[in-house]
């Protein structure tokens, strides 16, 4: 300013006042409204979404800590007491397990000194969020479960744990993943599109973020808008997270997926002299003991000693026989996944976006991404470690521990791991699948990476989503709006010119009223679809892997698999599916909506979509229930759609609802639009805020 001062006095003394007030409204123009605003507030819309207008930064953060307990207070404390490893001293013995879990993997004590590792001022920030939650729980104690008050007083250490329990000991890895020693494919799923200008009707970029997890416990989303100096974010957290993981604002936006990532190994330790061996010596474990305290019937504690063994790979999940393994996971050296998301939030364009990323503090998840600039893009983000040898076939096994050969200790740098800007095809998609087959004409090349970094497939959701997106020239908000609702079934697209004959020449009669079925069904899982039924049931009784007479193959990554193997078995199998429906509904061609329901308590509607390995893009995982009926418990859970104009136009659903506490409004009042696929305008503006306001909270 001082060398602008002089030079301007050099050149007119005149033109100083006038360029000197220019500069003032240029510098006052970059201030939002919150940031003028003398207090903190949360705007809460009809649909019970808060919208947080903060005085500044940390307020913002309060705010936010105030919001989820209002929203999802039982289910917050219950997530953090879990995160302390302490559940079974406040609710029982149902919760030994996780206590055991939470407390061999460190995260109680690993959260403590990520605490004193964060930025001091963002440090402050997890201070004022859990402030927050303090404060909503002495206002009002009597709506919270008498239960859940033991959590009560929450620390910030309790949020870094949760997050810690939830990234790297639920999606990174589970319990259920290391009690079966070898590594399951998780249910945990999600779809994400970024579209280009050249592909978009408006001439616009495009977002569609689509996770869909399982409806209850950790996996909640939670809807808001965050506004404050230098942030105005409009997005979704899991319930307990202090930040928004998914989110956009007027110039960017950004989704996650889960992605074909594997952060974990397990380890064979050889057991020798009550140590391992390890590079021809014998080491000896780091041994901890810990006391932890069960609640009993009575309400009496029970102390349950906890022996935790670590050995250079980590610690040791099961021994016996002479053999020990150890679990090694990424990133428990890296605790800025909170700041990396919030200042992910904050950018404004691709390169400030990038700088975040490149941080690599998220251990996983796909990043799809689009601007108001035209630019989208995916990343294959995660904390991937550096092998020595094998491909991902060979690390989803139990890994030899007595050499250093196997064990890793560095991960791949943010340049080495798959990522493409703005592909000529101008759209971009991932539905769980490898990121070879984002886009076509193919961009990222597998054999330019090392072979442990992805799998290679394509399963028939993300074939279904490639295909959509490919069939259409230029895709407007709506019908982007409408493909992401689509229950169409690729798996029914590909094989049924194969089952249909096969079932027909059998000359069974129940094979051939099954077949007639079949072709007079429409192929999709929408509520009046009759066949669907049916042809889920009978996929259920057959093997992908060995079905097929023609794999998938990368020659043909859209087209394969395809054909049976065996034709006689796959119409033995429809038989018995037929057997199945018929007994149970009376009827081949039972609607798919009256035995599959969206029912929460005082709603009951007919559900659509499905289960994504039948090439469903709109996903829906159900449970069986009473009477024949399956009722949702995983599945599309939060969706938004985002075109880039200006300003910006976007519409959204959390489909379980914004609140999941008891009389709460909030539960189920989304589930209807849930039913007829539909969603809801985002309300961003004060005014539109304003218009559609349900409460107003002032601090």
């Amino acid at each position: 300013m001082s060398y602008l001062y002089k030079t301007l006095k050099r050149k007119s003394f005149r033109l100083l006042p006038f360029v000197l007030s220019l500069i003032f409204a240029l510098v006052l123009g970059c201030y939002s409204s919150a940031q003028m605003a003398k207090s903190t507030e949360i705007l809460w819309d009809t649909y019970g979404i808060p919208h947080i207008y903060g005085k500044d930064t940390q307020s913002a953060f309060q705010a936010f800590g105030w919001a989820q307990m209002q929203s999802h207070g039982n289910l917050l404390l219950r997530l953090y007491g879990q995160a302390r490893g302490r559940a079974a001293e406040y609710w029982g013995e149902k919760y030994l397990e996780s206590d055991r879990w939470v407390q061999t993997m460190g995260v109680p004590e690993r959260a403590r000194s990520w605490y004193k590792e964060q930025n001091p001022t963002f440090r402050n920030y997890l201070d004022a969020f859990a402030a927050g939650i303090n404060a909503y729980a002495q206002e009002h104690r009597e709506k919270l479960d008498d239960e859940v008050e033991l959590v009560l007083p929450v620390k910030a250490e309790d949020v870094l744990a949760h997050l810690h329990r939830v990234l790297h000991f639920t999606f990174v890895v589970n319990p259920q993943q290391v009690a079966g020693v070898a590594k399951k494919e998780s249910k945990a799923g999600s779809n994400g599109w970024a579209i280009a200008p050249s592909r978009s009707a408006s001439g616009k970029a495009m977002l569609l973020a689509n996770p869909h997890l399982p409806w209850s416990d950790l996996f909640m989303w939670y809807e808001a808008q965050v506004t404050a100096p230098g942030i105005d974010a409009y997005g979704a957290a899991l319930v307990g997270i202090p930040v928004l993981a998914i989110a956009f604002n007027d110039n960017l936006g950004w989704t996650h997926t889960v992605n074909t990532f594997d952060g974990w190994d397990t380890y064979a330790l050889q057991l020798v002299d009550k140590g391992y061996r390890f590079d021809g010596k014998v080491r000896p474990f780091e041994t901890t003991t810990l006391s932890l305290k069960v609640k009993q019937k009575d309400g009496t504690l029970r102390t349950e000693p906890l022996v935790i063994k670590r050995s250079i790979h980590g610690p040791v999940v099961t021994e016996k026989d002479g053999q020990a393994i150890a679990l090694r996971v990424v990133g428990l050296d890296r605790p800025g996944v909170l700041e990396q998301w919030w200042d992910m939030a904050r950018s404004q364009n691709l390169k400030q976006f990038e700088t975040a990323l490149q941080r690599l503090q998220l251990p996983m998840f796909t990043v799809m991404y689009a601007d108001k600039d035209g630019h989208i893009m995916h990343l294959f983000n995660g904390q991937v470690p550096v092998r020595q040898q094998g491909d991902f076939k060979y690390w989803q096994g139990i890994i030899p521990g007595d050499t250093s050969k196997t064990l890793w200790t560095k991960i791949h740098a943010y340049q080495d791991l798959p990522r493409i800007v703005d592909p000529k095809s101008g759209w971009l998609q991932n539905a769980n699948d490898p990121p070879w087959t984002t886009t076509f004409p193919t961009t990222i090349k597998p054999d330019n990476y090392p072979p442990y970094m992805a799998p290679r497939f394509m399963d028939f959701r993300a074939q279904r989503s490639a295909r959509m997106l490919d069939e259409d020239e230029k895709i407007s908000l709506n019908e982007m709006i409408e493909y992401k609702h689509s229950t169409r079934m690729e798996f029914a697209d590909r094989i049924l010119d194969d089952l249909i004959p096969s079932a027909r020449k059998s000359g069974n009669e129940l094979a051939i009223r099954a077949a007639n079925v079949l072709e007079t069904w429409d192929k999709q899982a929408n509520a009046e679809s009759r066949g669907a039924v049916l042809f889920a049931l009978w996929a259920q009784e057959m093997d992908f892997d060995t079905a097929f007479s023609q794999p998938w193959t990368e020659d043909s990554p859209r087209t394969t698999p395809d054909g049976f193997a065996n034709p006689q078995s796959a119409v033995t199998a429809l038989e018995a599916a037929a057997v199945k429906v018929e007994k149970a509904y009376g009827q081949l061609d039972v609607p798919w909506g009256e035995v599959f329901r969206l029912k929460h308590e005082n709603v009951d509607l007919p559900a659509n979509g499905g289960d994504g390995d039948l090439g469903i893009f709109r996903v829906l995982n159900f449970a069986p229930s009473e009477k024949g009926h399956f009722l949702p418990v995983a599945g599309d859970s939060y969706v938004a759609a985002i075109e880039f104009s200006q300003p910006v136009k976007a519409m959204a659903l959390t489909s379980y609802g914004n609140s999941s506490q008891p009389g709460s409004p909030h539960t189920v009042d989304q589930l209807p639009l849930f039913a007829r696929k539909e969603l809801r305008p985002v309300w961003r503006s004060q005014d539109e805020i304003t218009a559609h306001l349900e409460e107003r909270k002032v601090f």
